[in-house]
């Protein structure tokens, strides 16, 4: 029961399975949150070790408490939050619906603070845990096309540095990852190989290295502040 336990949203794939497989390794029992049961699944079988999978969405508040219930009645504790679901509708203005508009700024923002509020109470009575969002460079230097995704991921962006401040006092960390390019399946929506070359994207194992670095306490100092992690060739 002392094993740290983490909860991984967008865990079906990317970021989010890359981010499990590196936490089970560092023995973290974790709970994997997404739409994609099937997806799920497979990134529990890679992971290994102790884990649950919930699916649902993470849109709905209601879920989401679903989700924070059923990591705690399996293992009693949640020490981490990985904010990673991500939706990036790349549309200019004239082709951005107003459901499309909702979609991204629920996905990448309103979720974090239902996720975020359900884990509370549990990080004050522990007084301790972490939350990692995944944000975006799009946050200060989005495509064109990316006015939801990167109004969204703004947004995210002081959302974490403002519940940082709240958290100090009982001592909950939160870390804000502003990443460029990463080699994703969304990603791969976005972009082609011909318009944006592999060597120029991150790779999801590295993005989950610094996810877990902020999780133990390596780079607890940047509790609040946005950390622009980028592939410059």
């Amino acid at each position: 029961m002392s094993a740290p336990v983490a909860i991984i949203t967008g865990a079906a794939r990317g970021i989010g399975r890359a981010t499990a497989v590196e936490l089970a390794k560092r023995g973290y029992r974790v709970a994997l949150a997404s739409r994609s049961t099937d997806d799920l699944h497979e990134t529990a079988r890679l992971a290994g070790g102790e884990s649950i999978v919930v699916p649902v969405d993470i849109t709905n508040p209601v879920e989401v408490d679903r989700l924070v219930a059923q990591a705690l009645g399996a293992f009693g504790r949640i020490d981490l939050l990985v904010n990673n679901a991500g939706y990036a509708p790349l549309l200019t203005i004239d082709k951005l619906t107003v459901d499309e508009w909702r979609r991204a700024i629920d996905t990448n923002l309103s979720s974090a603070f239902y996720t975020t509020k359900a884990v509370w109470p549990t990080f004050a009575r522990q007084k301790s845990g972490v939350i990692v969002n995944v944000s975006s460079l799009s946050s200060r230097d989005p495509f064109m096309g990316f006015s939801a995704y990167g109004a969204a991921k703004a947004g995210l962006n002081l959302f974490g540095l403002a519940i940082a401040r709240e958290g100090e006092p009982i001592g909950v960390r939160v870390h804000t990852l502003a990443l460029g390019a990463v080699e994703t399946a969304m990603f791969r929506t976005i972009a082609t190989e011909q318009q944006w070359p592999r060597e120029r994207t991150l790779d999801p194992a590295d993005v989950a290295r610094v996810i877990a670095s902020c999780a133990t306490g390596e780079l607890r100092y940047t509790s609040g502040e946005v950390i622009y992690l980028h592939k410059t060739v």
